[in-house]
């Protein structure tokens, strides 16, 4: 980290945190119990603690911490160059300076969606956490079929990945609703009318609904396991 990215880094989590204005815990939900205790009653009760802990709720968060400035947020993969998107919420504590802060922040991961029930971050965790892997399997499926009827995998792969880009940018600046656009696509007795009755026998809307559905249920699951 020292080398590649020039910041000062330090094995002592207290050390760490001392004199700073924010605390970003970015840790995997098991390693709560070896940390946590290391900050607990280190915080300073003007320090803002930043948590990106899958399933580690606000009310586990400020007990662990035994600190009320928490903000909790939900990111994605695609922060990583810039195009994310981050659910996040606060507790009662949390000034309106340090929002905006956090605002500032999570906007160089991408867009941020600030929500005041903690409810619709196990949501989010379903939908946009775990959402890009159910469309990177859409994206192998997609260039496998196109490889399957003799088109070769680095075209395939182009055309597949500007296609999905496409489609997410057209459905953001249409405003309009997806199956509006879906319609548009669509000729009667068609190649894409053929392809849609596939997808629909095979119940890929169903199966993409359950797995969100599924997905919420773990991610509420998560949030109790963390409080053991």
């Amino acid at each position: 980290m020292a080398q590649k990215y020039g910041v000062a880094v330090t094995g002592d989590n207290g050390q760490a945190i001392s004199g700073k204005e924010v605390v970003v815990l970015a840790i995997k939900p098991q390693s709560m119990g070896e940390v946590a205790p290391g900050l607990r009653g280190k915080l300073a009760p003007g320090q803002l603690v930043i948590s990106i802990i899958a399933g580690a709720r606000v009310s586990t968060l400020t007990e662990a911490l035994q600190h009320a400035g928490v903000v909790r947020v939900m990111p994605n993969t695609p922060a990583q160059i810039g195009e994310g998107i981050s659910v996040w919420t606060t507790t009662n504590t949390v000034t309106e300076a340090q929002k905006e802060q956090t605002r500032t922040l999570l906007a160089c991961l991408g867009r941020e969606v600030y929500v005041t029930d903690e409810k619709y971050i196990d949501m989010a965790t379903a939908v946009s956490a775990s959402g890009p892997a159910y469309v990177f399997l859409i994206i192998e499926a997609l260039i496998d079929g196109a490889v399957h009827v003799g088109m070769s995998r680095d075209m395939a792969r182009e055309l597949v990945v500007q296609t999905v880009l496409g489609s997410a940018l057209f459905l953001r600046a249409s405003g309009r609703h997806p199956a509006e656009l879906r319609n548009m696509v669509t000729s009667p007795g068609g190649t894409t009318a053929e392809g849609l009755l596939q997808l629909e026998e095979g119940k890929l809307r169903a199966v993409l609904a359950q797995a969100v559905i599924a997905g919420y249920h773990k991610a509420q699951l998560l949030g109790g396991s963390t409080k053991q």
